[in-house]
This record gives C-alpha cells, structure tokens and sequence, in this order.
C-alpha cells in the first residue's frame, strides 16, 4: 500500500513537471507566483485575526457607550491590556479627549495620525494581491503568445510537409500559461476584493468610536472657533 502510494505521489509529481516544462519559463514564473499569492493570503488572514478585525467590536462599543455615559474608568478597563486595532484607537482617543492642554485642532490631528498608522497596519499586504492579480494573467498571456508565436514560426518553416494535428496540439500545450494564470489571479482578486471589505469596516468602526469619544470634547474646547473636518475624510485618507 505504501508503495503504490508512493509511486502514485511520484507520478503527479512527474506530471507537474511535464506541465512545467511545456509552459516554460512563463509557468515556471507562474508556479512561483502561486505560492507567493497563497502564503500572502494565509498571512494577511492572520494578520487581521491578530489585529482584532473580526473580534472586539462589540467590546469596543461598549467602551465606547461607557464613555458618553460618563463611566470613563470601567470605559478604559474594558479596552486596557487589549490589542485590536480598535481598542489601541479607543485608548489613544481617550488618553486625547482628557488632555485638556490640546486644542481641538491638536485632538483631531493627533487622533487621526494614530488612526492613519493602525490602518497602514491592517491594510500592509493588499498591494501585494493586487500586483498576483494582475500579474497572473499577463505572465500566462504572455507564455501563450510567445510559445504560439514559436509554433506559427516552425509552421512555416516545415511549408507543404507541416501537420495541423501537431500545432493544435501544440497550441493546447501553450493555453496551459493562460488557464494557470487566471488560477493564480482568481483566489488572488477574491481575497483582495475580501481584505479590502474587512479593512473599511474597521476604518469605519475607528471613526465611529473616535468621533463619540471625541464628540463631548469638541463641544466643550473652542467651541465656535474650530471647524472640525469630518474623522471619515481621515480615515479615507489613511486608506488611499
């Protein structure tokens, strides 16, 4: 038994390399490509996992309801020790909206550079899947046309004597770069389309909480001399 396993695993593997070896360098590059655009993805999941992107919400609300309610040390026990992104905003909104030396102006900016680096956090690998999505399909595009542009070529030069049955074989062999690319560029484009939704509810989620933190605040310090720029154009900001 295990010896027809193993010879069976040796024989896929086999498989895989013929594959290889009739797309050239481009599959090769593509091959690559795939496990870099699978280990980004493992990655970036755990990232946000460890960032708090899919837990403490509720957690944070309530530290926040706690707050405008005017129980700011159960407020601050709730998000103390914790390290979501969330919760790192909440504590450095409150540590700001008790600061009583800093103007409005000084509050907001310091809120907000706080909220562009926790974003530049959850959002680091997202370019890197953008760049497998693209890439995927022109690196198969370009193994295609290259390996057919070689095909047409030898095509010719046999004149009267060339085989239709052996170009289209060939050309079936070149299309392989073409399908492994967009197998690399789909789950590529998925999780991105996916990252990019759990990161703006986060980033909506932090100018919510920042802004009921910071609301009582802003009505109390300069009142009528600060126009304060709405946290979202930040919080956009950050992410662009």
């Amino acid at each position: 038994m295990e010896l027809h396993a193993a010879t069976g695993a040796e024989g896929l593997w086999g498989q895989v390399l013929a594959i290889l070896a009739m797309g050239g360098l481009p599959l090769w590059t593509i091959a690559f490509l795939s496990v870099v655009t699978v280990t980004l993805i493992l990655w970036k999941a755990m990232r946000l996992l460890s960032l708090g992107a899919w837990t403490g919400r509720g957690r944070a609300n309530r530290a926040v309801d706690l707050w405008q309610a005017g129980q700011r040390a159960q407020a601050r026990a709730l998000v103390e020790g914790k390290s979501g992104t969330r919760f790192r905003l909440i504590r450095a909104a409150m540590d700001v909206a008790t600061d009583d030396s800093l103007t409005s102006a000084e509050a907001e900016a310091e809120v907000t550079r706080v909220a562009r680096r926790l974003l530049a956090e959850a959002q680091a690998g997202l370019r890197g899947l953008e760049l497998a999505a693209v890439l995927g399909p022109l690196l198969g595009l370009m193994g295609t046309v290259t390996g057919m542009i070689a095909s047409f070529k030898s095509l010719q030069a046999a004149g009267a004597n060339a085989d239709p049955a052996t170009l289209a074989g060939g050309i079936w062999e070149l299309l392989i770069t073409t399908a492994a690319g967009m197998g690399v560029a789909i789950p590529a484009q998925v999780a991105l389309t996916w990252y990019e939704s759990v990161t703006d509810r986060l980033a909506l989620d932090m100018e919510d909480n920042a802004t009921r933190i910071l609301a009582r605040r802003m009505a109390r310090v300069d009142s009528g001399t600060h126009e304060v720029m709405p946290f979202r154009m930040h919080a956009q900001a950050a992410a662009e």
